[in-house]
């Protein structure tokens, strides 16, 4: 059986997880455009310690970014999943709900009281996979995207951490 190793990203993990960006990129889940072929995965505003990859099988299977949603003090308790990915090899190996149970341990050692996320209202599959890790919808931003033709929800996702 595959065993998923977690760990946190390192800046010699760019080349994997900008790949796997390339290869996932999907009207489905993703509202920016296609990711240019040698593009980077860290810049200024993605930094390796938000992140934390998944290993199986010795290979990058995906990665989950964790940050705080605003640079406010008065929101300081919470934290955003800001892109959750898991390649289509290691999709129902148990990758995504390692790294969401890594998450949640990484936020409430930053402290956090929260962990929220936004997920696209057409991507059934994810919105499955939080609810079954005890995220609940805490609203919905209707036709918020045009995405391939047609307005899509954004639906505002969050977990206590308590």
């Amino acid at each position: 059986m595959s065993q998923t190793r977690i760990r946190p990203a390192t800046a010699d993990d760019d080349p994997a997880l900008s790949g796997l960006d390339l290869r996932i990129w999907s009207p489905l889940h993703a509202v920016t455009p296609r990711p240019e072929p040698g593009g980077h995965f860290f810049d200024e505003r993605h930094r390796p310690d938000q992140v934390l990859v998944a290993e199986t099988d010795g290979r990058v299977a995906g990665y989950v970014r964790v940050v705080p949603p605003t640079p406010l003090a008065s929101n300081a308790h919470v934290r955003q999943i800001q892109g959750l990915a898991v390649d289509d090899w290691a999709r129902g190996r148990g990758a995504a709900r390692a790294l969401l149970r890594a998450a949640c341990h990484t936020a409430r050692a930053q402290g956090a009281r929260r962990l929220t996320l936004r997920v696209l209202g057409h991507n059934t599959p994810a919105r499955r996979l939080y609810e079954t890790a005890g995220f609940v919808v805490e609203g919905v931003l209707r036709e918020e995207f045009l995405l391939d033709g047609g307005y899509v929800d954004d639906v505002l996702m969050a977990r206590s951490l308590r």
